[in-house]
């Protein structure tokens, strides 16, 4: 059986002018499927095999490559928008005709240009499409261990609950919500530190690093912030948290503790309007 979506190999059936016919053997005559000419590898006669990926052009006739695609039926892959439409978004993934990204299986706000991480399935119409819905094809069965660094990508943001993350691209993370102290987009890739393993397997994850690194990194970022708005800014001990979040990227008490660190350095003043560089 000729499987659309996967690698197989077949075998030359017949030859032609425009490539060849493949079938599962040499004699087989019904069930076969072209091989384009440009596709076929040099001294390839009757009755050879050829391993080759199953797909359907742009007139939706099943059709055989020698290319090897980015993903296959039921893989997971990073993949880039070339380009969207009402229909839905299409991927490059390596192959003549770009991959379709319906709209009912986006999650998020698809832009041209970004990458996101995709499977491939085959729709109700016997089309070979991808899917943002990723969920069920993460493994909980990760090697990592607190404390390990790990990347990944964003394929999923819920409020209140964090950023879902497909650590390495195929385990089950989570950035909670108390840990995510700058913006993060469906598509966006991250580095982060497991700061518990949970009893299912999950990782729970924090872009930012322990608390002893951090408190040098929190007060890099407030110096830094300072400089650039001529050695004075209007936050201290009673601003909101929210406004600290947004301008410093931190929570309060991170932002209280680096503050605590630069003045004990003697680095910079505090007075009752904010903080200013010596």
């Amino acid at each position: 059986m000729i499987r659309l979506g996967e690698k197989q190999v077949l075998y030359v059936v017949k030859q032609t002018d425009f490539g060849v016919y493949l079938g599962e053997s040499d004699f087989e005559t019904k069930n076969t499927i072209l091989l384009p000419k440009r596709q076929v590898p040099d001294g390839v006669k009757k009755g050879d095999s050829v391993e080759v990926f199953i797909y359907k052009d742009s007139e939706d006739r099943i059709i055989a490559t020698t290319k090897k695609p980015a993903i296959m039926l039921g893989e997971l892959a990073v993949l880039k928008v070339k380009d969207t439409a009402k229909i839905g978004a299409f991927l490059d993934w390596g192959l003549d005709k770009d991959l379709l990204l319906p709209f009912k299986e986006q999650v998020g706000k698809v832009e041209k240009g970004r990458s996101y991480l995709v499977t491939l399935y085959i729709d109700k119409s016997k089309r070979l499409c991808a899917s943002m819905k990723v969920y069920e094809k993460l493994s909980s069965n990760s090697p990592f261990q607190k404390d390990d660094k790990v990347a990944g990508i964003i394929y999923g943001r819920k409020e209140g609950i964090g950023a879902f993350v497909a650590v390495e691209n195929q385990y089950h993370g989570l950035i909670p919500e108390k840990e995510l102290f700058r913006p993060l987009r469906v598509g966006d890739q991250v580095e982060a530190r497991v700061i518990r393993v949970r009893e299912d397997g999950k990782l729970d994850l924090s872009i930012r690093e322990k608390a002893y690194m951090q408190l040098e990194i929190d007060s890099e970022i407030i110096e830094e912030l300072l400089r650039e708005e001529g050695g004075f800014l209007p936050f201290h001990d009673k601003s909101d948290p929210e406004a600290i979040k947004r301008e410093f990227g931190i929570s309060k008490a991170s932002f209280k503790r680096a503050v605590g660190h630069l003045l004990k350095q003697e680095k910079i003043e505090m007075t009752e309007d904010g903080i200013s560089l010596k």
